[in-house]
């Protein structure tokens, strides 16, 4: 079974590769805990964050955007303390407003879902790349997206962090052609 080269050999990463990265995701919650995770990733592995995500579920009372609106400055404090997550303060303040951004949006386009999908018509984007090399680490739609979101006031959504928030919901198929999960999510066998 062969499968995209940066899955390694880490049973962390290759679980996530093989079950998640690239499933279109519709869930409100799971969306909002990877746009999250996305944010706290920048400048580290994505291995180190999905080896925290645990505790960042505990922490973050599992992602609950109505809980972690109305954290205070004992929360931020405990937060800040937690050696499980990535103690970063503008990182943490991150997560807290864009909860409060994702409320407002809900409000007014009733789902996170419904709109990040829409800038794809409700089916993802299906490429087709020999090798990891050829990925981009952010495209015009990412950009697009990225300027929407800090637009709206959400924090941490620059376009490689949407980019890579697209890959992992599914948004696009950047799973390389040689790996058995290209085709099982969509894409097609070339010659």
């Amino acid at each position: 079974m062969h499968r995209c080269s940066w899955a390694g050999t880490d049973p962390v990463y290759i679980d996530y590769h093989d079950r998640e990265w690239g499933v279109p995701m519709h869930d409100e919650r799971t969306l909002f805990e990877m746009l999250v995770l996305d944010g706290a990733q920048a400048g580290l592995s994505w291995i180190t964050i999905l080896k925290k995500r645990d505790n960042y579920r505990v922490a973050f009372d599992n992602f609950n955007a109505r809980k972690m609106a109305r954290y205070g400055e004992g929360k931020v404090q405990a937060l800040l303390n937690d050696p499980g997550i990535v103690r970063n303060r503008l990182k943490v303040g991150a997560a807290i407003q864009n909860a409060k951004m994702l409320l407002k949006l809900q409000e007014q386009e009733g789902s996170f879902a419904e709109y990040l999908w829409r800038y794809v018509d409700g089916k993802p984007i299906i490429n087709a790349w020999r090798n990891i090399k050829e990925i981009p680490a952010r495209t015009p739609l990412s950009e697009t997206i990225s300027k929407e979101l800090s637009r709206r006031g959400f924090k941490f959504v620059g376009p490689t962090i949407c980019y890579a928030f697209m890959q992992a919901m599914g948004m696009v198929n950047d799973h390389t052609l040689d790996c058995f999960r290209y085709r099982e999510l969509g894409g097609k066998r070339r010659r």
